[in-house]
């Protein structure tokens, strides 16, 4: 399973996905867990904004420093991030 960052200008229209959880953690940011690869994740979120959004998606290596993200952002990113249990 992999976490992703995406960010967008315009919320996406639903969140049905290739995706377990999605989880909105400010404002065009979201946090997304999935099975599927960086182009799946990419498309299905795309096709679920308008024409000509901005996009931008992420897998995350390693949990990123962050602040004034929603309540449990640091540690759902830390227990689903590439590095979770490694030294």
């Amino acid at each position: 399973m992999t976490a992703f960052l995406a960010w967008t200008e315009h919320p996406p229209q639903d969140l049905d996905g290739p995706w377990v959880e999605a989880r909105q953690i400010a404002p065009g940011l979201l946090a997304l867990e999935s099975t599927e690869s960086l182009s799946a994740v990419y498309h299905a979120l795309k096709w679920s904004l308008p024409d000509g959004s901005a996009l931008i998606v992420v897998p995350v290596v390693e949990a990123p420093k962050s602040r004034g993200m929603a309540t449990g952002t640091t540690r759902w990113l830390r227990e689903r991030s590439r590095s979770a249990g490694q030294s």
